[in-house]
């Protein structure tokens, strides 16, 4: 499927922590475990309140309209913050591309560390999603030509975030409170730039699962898929097999007499709309989204999944029950992404509902974040294919009237030479990447400098170490959450400390 609604999210945990402050911050945690008071306090945590800031429209003009107005929508947790005048800290969730709250109930991590360290929580929606819409509210407007689309646009959002932390924290009177930007996927990327471009606003950042390196030539278009492939090829040889011989099957069955209608029957398609490209689709979409929100532990992130959920999915592949009929073991396969509860009695296809609000990402992709997802090579689990810059213009053309711009991000931003350019003027900044995440192919693997630094867990899916935490967790990603506490708490014992020695 070449032009992806891709979630980067992030989100995770779709993909985003002090102790009480008197005199000095507490010591650095143990990089192996987390606190114990911080440990399985589950999701009775999780409040907030809603609120509404009033955000320009356009930062970068200063023509008429760009003075326009739309409310933007945060959500506070102040539940244990211990103020403004302790310096208490500030913890700030970069927003994805879609709904606020979405991303909010499933950013744990945040909200554990919270009550350890008295920090203030904030999740800022990003402009153009949820209810964070400009033109009066009116998503209908706000999406309704390139001209109102226009302002739909990493460097406005980020500019939003640092307008509203700034405003939020003189109101607050806590001016001297440190600022620690969260996000993860496209969040990750956000809070990562935004570190880079607002130091005087946050003093670090946790961007996991964060393709920052994802465009032009840096990242081959091959990566993405050949990860996808790995992790099924690695659980099993014939799961991997019947995969990648699927896609032929289902297009030579397609052109035969009836061959539409036995797929139907083999994959449970409701009877209002089936073809060949649309059953492709709907499969691929199962196998990528199984792969990037492969956790450890049951979710409800994307759909409700298992635990480990390739590997259930290459059991229903593998499972001798099913002979040698091909359609019957991917259709199990399927079915864990897309009715693991149960509850579905046929497939639709030609369902385009919206949920989570994602929509806007087209246009995303279709200006700034062309990132290049689609090749595959001979050993890839999907079709062969080459990534095609032309094609995803045609399309953008087609919908929008518009013209990719493939090389703004990494000269807005940077990313060719990433470890030598942010090695001179970069700092604290925490890139979490999971091995097993398709999108780790476009992250920061290696370490930059000492505190511009690349967690790394083979095991580990989209923004793992930023959902909540549970009991049956395995030892690696304790020891994950363990190390970016303690990277976090050492950022602001330097912070607190050079506010004594301004003092005195």
């Amino acid at each position: 499927m070449k032009i992806r609604l891709i979630l980067l999210l992030l989100v995770c945990f779709s993909s985003i922590s002090f102790a009480k402050i008197t005199t000095r911050f507490p010591s650095s945690f143990d990089d192996n475990h987390l606190p114990s008071d911080l440990a399985s306090k589950g999701k009775e945590l999780l409040s907030y309140e809603t609120h509404y800031y009033t955000q320009i429209l356009d930062h970068f003009n200063y023509n008429p309209q760009s003075y326009q107005t739309f409310q933007q929508r945060y959500l506070l947790n102040d539940k244990y913050w211990s103020g403004s005048k302790k310096n208490a800290p500030i913890f700030v969730y970069t927003g994805n591309e879609g709904n606020i709250e979405w991303f909010t109930q499933n950013t744990g991590f945040m909200f554990e560390i919270a009550p350890h360290f008295n920090a203030l929580l904030v999740f800022i929606e990003h402009r153009f999603y949820g209810k964070s819409i400009p033109y009066g509210g009116n998503k209908e407007t706000a999406y309704s030509n390139k001209s109102t689309l226009g302002y739909l646009s990493s460097t406005q959002a980020l500019a939003d975030y640092a307008t509203l932390i700034i405003d939020l924290k003189n109101n607050l009177t806590a001016t001297d409170s440190p600022v620690v930007v969260f996000g993860g996927s496209y969040g990750g990327m956000l809070a990562a730039w935004f570190r880079l471009k607002y130091p005087h606003v946050t003093i670090g950042a946790l961007a996991s699962s964060a393709p920052i390196l994802n465009f032009g030539n840096i990242t081959s278009p091959y990566s993405f898929n050949n990860i996808i492939t790995q992790d099924f090829k690695g659980e099993s040889e014939n799961c991997y097999k019947v995969i990648k011989g699927i896609w032929k099957q289902i297009e030579d069955t397609a052109k035969t007499t009836g061959g539409l209608e036995k797929l139907r029957k083999s994959f449970r398609i409701c009877k209002n709309y089936i073809s060949q490209g649309s059953l492709q689709n709907w499969l691929s979409t199962a196998f990528v989204y199984t792969a990037m929100t492969d956790y450890p532990t049951p979710s409800i992130f994307l759909n409700p999944l298992p635990a480990y959920p390739v590997k259930e999915m290459c059991k229903a592949i593998d499972d001798p029950k099913t002979g040698n009929d091909m359609f019957e073991k991917v259709y199990g396969a399927a079915n864990i992404y897309y009715n693991y509860t149960g509850n579905a009695t046929c497939f639709n296809l030609n369902d385009h509902s919206d949920p989570h609000g994602l929509g806007g990402w087209t246009w995303q992709a279709c200006t700034e974040m062309v990132m290049p997802t689609d090749g595959n090579n001979n050993e890839s689990i999907f079709p062969v294919s080459e990534w095609d810059y032309n094609e995803r213009a045609r399309f953008c053309q087609s919908n929008f009237g518009i013209k990719p711009r493939p090389d703004w991000v990494t000269t807005e931003f940077g990313g060719n030479n990433i470890e030598r350019v942010l090695k001179k003027f970069g700092s604290n900044i925490i890139f979490f990447n999971g091995l097993k995440d398709p999108w780790s192919g476009g992250g920061v693997l290696k370490d930059i400098s000492k505190s511009i630094v690349a967690i790394i867990a083979k095991e580990g899916a989209h923004h793992v170490d930023l959902r909540w935490s549970s009991k049956e967790d395995p030892e690696w990603l304790r020891q994950v959450r363990g190390r970016e506490v303690n990277i976090i708490s050492n950022w602001l014992s330097q912070y607190y400390q050079s506010l004594i020695d301004h003092i005195y």
